[in-house]
């Protein structure tokens, strides 16, 4: 993927279409974003993201492409071929830890959403635990996801593993998963979040979610204590009437380490100025604002310093 700079090229204007002028597309600061496969939950967020970024700074041209998912995006940021892109948490974690590789030099624009993560079975299922899963056929997403990463750890802190204790299913589309379900495939779709393609259209078919028990969480959170306790509030899927318990962690917007400080700075501004809209257009966008950032990054030292100079100058941190 070609390597698009970030330019300004002075300040000539073009009409607009509803009258006035704007920035002419080749005078604004190209940002490549790079999300996920097609169907999923990173190129929904991405898109909306993109949308509200660009009509609240016009200076800025966010441009969503799909990838395979955060385990391409980490890499691909690194290389200096994408400009930001969406990195599920545990995926994060790993990277900028240094666990099992060196630490990476990647830097936080922002927290997305907490993705807790649970599987969905379809209504006629006999299954209501994660045991009762073992054995069964079990979609656990896109092979690049980040999605896959949150599987594995949480299935390892009950001593469980995709491969060896279910007949794991990985797709080349995370959108293929919910159809395999519903014709019978796939015992369970594995995923995470609110509001996620996946579950939306299992739950709509009357589908049924089946998340870590109390105990469960606690044997989790023992073994990986990255990992934090996030509870879905009722309502959040079509014919969920009751909270959802699991566990889980906030996903990011990371950036390639030599990111202007200029075009990181407006960025932050922009979804901070734009978080209604944000909300509006995207129900789990709503988790999407400065003070999560703040509050979700591992360490302060990871915020990327233009978003942490936007950060100081808004209040948020010191």
């Amino acid at each position: 993927m070609e390597i698009i700079a970030a330019v300004l090229m002075g300040t000539a204007l073009v009409a607009a279409p509803g009258g006035g002028a704007s920035l002419a597309t080749d005078e604004k600061t190209k940002v490549i974003l790079g999300t996920a496969t097609p169907g999923g939950g990173f190129p929904l967020y991405g898109g909306v993201v993109a949308e509200v970024v660009n009509a609240t700074d016009p200076s800025l041209l966010i441009e969503p492409h799909n990838t395979k998912g955060s385990t391409e995006n980490v890499p691909l940021l690194e290389q200096g071929r994408l400009d930001i892109a969406l990195v599920q948490g545990e995926v994060a974690y790993e990277a900028l830890a240094g666990v099992g590789r060196p630490p990476s030099d990647l830097k936080v624009i922002a927290a997305m959403y907490s993705t807790p993560g649970m599987f969905v079975v379809r209504r006629d299922s006999a299954d209501r635990t994660i045991s009762d899963l073992k054995g069964k056929p079990v979609a656990f997403g896109a092979r690049g996801s980040g999605l896959v990463i949150l599987a594995r750890y949480v299935l390892d802190g009950l001593d469980l593993d995709p491969g060896r204790d279910f007949q794991a299913i990985y797709l080349d589309r995370a959108g293929d998963g919910p159809a395999m379900v519903l014709d019978g495939r796939a015992a369970a779709l594995w995923g995470g979040g609110i509001g996620w393609p996946g579950f939306t259209a299992v739950a709509k078919e009357g589908g049924r979610f089946i998340a870590p028990s109390a105990e469960e969480q606690a044997r989790i959170r023992a073994k990986h204590g990255f990992l934090r306790p996030i509870t879905i509030p009722a309502g959040s899927y079509p014919g969920q009437d009751a909270p959802l318990a699991s566990v889980g962690s906030f996903s990011f917007i990371l950036a390639r380490p030599t990111l202007e400080d200029d075009t990181a700075y407006r960025i932050a501004r922009a979804l901070h100025r734009g978080e209604a809209a944000l909300t509006q257009k995207l129900d789990q966008a709503r988790e999407t604002t400065a003070a999560n950032t703040a509050a979700a990054a591992p360490r302060q030292e990871l915020i990327h310093p233009g978003v942490l100079r936007y950060l100081r100058e808004a209040g948020v941190v010191r």
